[in-house]
């Protein structure tokens, strides 16, 4: 996954990172009526600059209730135990607040280390990251959720895409992304669409026909899908064709024709087909066209 991605998503749904921690997660946050991004500079002491991924304000009344960190962590970097402290003391001195800390992590191993606890020092302070791993991502296949929280179904196709469930959210979340503005529409089509292995393209084509794809990418995948079809198809029926012909003229010539021999054939492209098949002719014996014994 790509980090400015990711960090898209959660700018463009301040609520995502309050309802992950929430309901994947199991943090408990303060009751809220809303949810904004606010400035990520979290620099207390110059010459200094922190400076987080995402910085979430929940409101009740207007009012901050919580501040929250979102954190893109796609590599270990021992300088964030260090500066996570950093990040969630000085937004919670910035805003008058509570503040909460999100680490996502795709990848296992860097999960793995981003959830260890981080000793500070002070006794009873103790940072224990709430850290969003690859397999802890919801797996949206409701197209009615996927309408309620777009984000939130993107991130389900970048996390499982290539997985067995991937037509199925692909189908939940492409009509519910078009009633979003047509930037964010295209482009997170393209997101869904490129986050799938080749299976569940193909699943998700049987699926979901009549679909309108809406962005260039989409257009662009459907269009080569079906061409790359289309000539594989005429390109396995040559191929039988050839080899076919090529059986038929070798045990007219010399008679049933050794197991190694067809099992050869069979298994060969068309440039050797062809390439035999003009040895046919004018070869005395089967090892002349396929240098195996006859």
């Amino acid at each position: 996954m790509d980090h400015e991605i990711l960090v898209d998503l959660f700018k463009n749904r301040p609520s995502l990172a309050a309802e992950l921690l929430v309901e994947v997660l199991g943090v408990p946050l303060p009751p809220h009526s809303g949810a904004r991004t606010t400035s990520i500079d979290l620099t207390q002491i110059q010459p200094a600059e922190y400076r987080a991924d995402v910085v979430v304000l929940l409101l009740g009344d207007e009012l901050p209730v919580s501040v929250l960190i979102v954190e893109v962590q796609l590599a270990i970097d021992p300088r964030k135990h260090f500066t996570w402290p950093e990040y969630t003391m000085g937004a919670r001195a910035i805003h008058r607040c509570p503040a909460g800390l999100l680490v996502v992590a795709p990848d296992p191993d860097v999960a793995a280390w981003c959830a260890q606890p981080i000793e500070t020092g002070i006794p009873g302070f103790v940072l224990r990251p709430p850290v969003l791993g690859h397999e802890a991502v919801p797996i949206v296949t409701d197209t009615a959720e996927a309408a309620r929280r777009p984000e939130l179904g993107v991130l389900s196709a970048l996390a499982h895409g290539a997985g067995e469930q991937g037509a199925n959210i692909a189908a939940a979340v492409l009509p519910a992304i078009r009633e979003l503005d047509e930037d964010r529409a295209r482009f997170y089509g393209d997101l869904v669409l490129n986050s799938l292995d080749d299976t569940a393209r193909r699943a998700l084509e049987a699926m979901v026909k009549g679909y309108e794809y809406q962005s260039d990418f989409a257009k662009k995948y459907v269009a080569q899908g079906r061409d790359q079809g289309r000539q594989e198809g005429r390109r396995e029926g040559r191929l039988e064709g050839e080899r076919a012909v090529l059986l038929r003229q070798l045990r007219a010539r010399f008679g049933e024709l050794p197991e190694a021999a067809v099992v050869r054939i069979e298994a060969a492209e068309i440039a050797a087909l062809e390439q035999w098949a003009e040895r046919v002719l004018s070869a005395t014996t089967l090892a002349d066209v396929l240098d195996v014994p006859s």
